[in-house]
């Protein structure tokens, strides 16, 4: 008798869980390297503006245009995920990207480099939906999150290490360190090439057979995932995430210069590691006592998080209003923990969600979602202080983005209830 095609796929896993660990493992370089490759140029400013002279909004319109084009095409290039082979798409993204990154150290005008920064934008919009979705294509429900939230520990390690860029730039020159750069990425484009494969793709038991070959069409996936339910609840919280985590990344260490009188470098040094060396914590806890406890209550995927997230709000709302270093560091801690708890279930929640075919369109969209929302709240609370507002305004304005957050994302949870009272334990898997 013919397994369903859910079980078929599990039946397979089973057989390969070095094959799946080993593909959250080399996902794990390409997410760093992805992150990398787009923040180095932030911290290589001053090497950059001394040979290639530009004005402050010049520097700032190649981040915009990376985020713009990024922004624009992420949905299309989830599309082409499910589509296509994702695998495939995968390495398309990181040579094209490590491509451009090499090119872009011969570039010697402003006008190449942001037409450069314009095509890294697009050429990485593709890799995060292929990515995610290739890992929960192998890792069914028991490790799931957790192989997500080890996905997800590179691309912020690779945040984090973005410095190396400015201290290659001034050891060497920010052409060379483009270079540097760019090689071992092409270098681990091969090892992906011959390591890396596309796993079964999983169907729900419930749904209509679909057979791997058939294609999947743009306007049945837009049809799909543009109907009312707990995936829109999902898009709304991850754009106010999207919109507070700029803000905090953005606004926290100017919150501690003027309030402590601390110096730049400390401020951000000390922000920054405290909140992403948080959130790569809350990446692996998350993801871990998620995947335990959803094996009891399929609810877990999405409680965890919104707990985490709502308990953050009041630290976020006192941190305006009482001048205490230790709230500071305390929000800091919280949101990152609770950023972490989310990012591990992200994928998992979707797979909850959204059809299994769409699984990358859906991840496409919510990344264009976050990146134009957190455009607009980076440049808005901008706007409010040139205006004159308050740190303590500021921080009132994040901390109900925090709760809205939380309240959409447990929103999730009462819409998927409504359409499926039981929820079965077999859609948490």
């Amino acid at each position: 008798m013919t397994q369903p095609p859910s079980n078929r796929s599990a039946a397979i896993y089973s057989t390969l869980p070095f094959t799946a660990w080993t593909a959250v493992a080399l996902l794990w370089f390409a997410g760093g390297s992805n992150y990398l490759t787009r923040t180095t140029l932030t911290t290589m400013r001053g090497s950059i503006v001394s040979d290639i002279p530009m004005s402050d909004a010049q520097f700032g319109l190649l981040t915009s245009a990376f985020l713009w084009i990024y922004a624009a095409a992420s949905p299309f290039c989830g599309f082409f995920a499910d589509r296509f082979s994702r695998r495939m798409v995968v390495i398309t993204s990181l040579v094209l990207w490590s491509s451009i990154t090499l090119v872009t150290a011969g570039v010697h005008s402003f006008e190449p480099f942001l037409l450069l920064r314009a095509l890294l934008g697009l050429s990485q919009a593709f890799y995060l939906p292929a990515a995610v979705a290739l890992i929960v294509d192998y890792h069914l429900g028991p490790t799931r999150a957790l192989a997500g939230g080890i996905h997800l520990t590179g691309l912020v390690f690779g945040n984090m290490v973005g410095g190396l860029g400015g201290w290659l730039a001034e050891r060497y020159g920010w052409s060379d360190a483009y270079i540097y750069i760019a090689v071992p990425n092409l270098a681990l484009a091969v090892l992906l090439f011959i390591w890396l494969r596309d796993p079964p793709r999983e169907r729900l038991p419930a749904a209509t057979p679909v057979s791997r070959e058939e294609p999947v069409r743009f306007m049945e996936a837009f049809r799909s995932l543009a109907r009312p339910g707990p995936y829109h609840y999902f898009l709304a919280c991850q754009a106010v995430q999207g919109g507070v985590s700029w803000i905090i990344i953005g606004w926290i260490p100017t919150l501690m210069r003027e309030q402590f009188a601390m110096a730049q470098s400390t401020a951000g040094f000390s922000s920054m590691g405290l909140l992403y060396g948080l959130q790569m914590t809350g990446l692996l806890i998350g993801g871990f006592s998620s995947d335990r406890w959803s094996a009891r209550n399929p609810s877990a995927r999405i409680i965890i998080p919104a707990v985490a997230v709502m308990l953050t709000a009041p630290v976020v709302l006192a941190t305006g209003w009482a001048n205490s270093m230790a709230l500071v560091l305390a929000s800091l801690g919280m949101w990152g923990l609770a950023m972490g708890f989310l990012g591990a279930n992200n994928m998992p929640i979707i797979c909850l969600t959204v059809d299994p075919r769409y699984r990358a369109s859906a991840v496409g969209i919510m990344n264009c979602c976050t990146a134009v929302f957190g455009g607009i709240a980076i440049y808005g609370i901008g706007a409010l202080r040139d205006a004159r507002m308050g740190i303590a305004t500021i921080m009132t304005i994040t901390a109900a983005g925090v709760f809205a957050c939380g309240f959409l994302l447990w929103m999730v949870n009462v819409s998927i209830r409504r359409r499926n009272p039981a929820f079965a334990p077999a859609l948490a898997t």
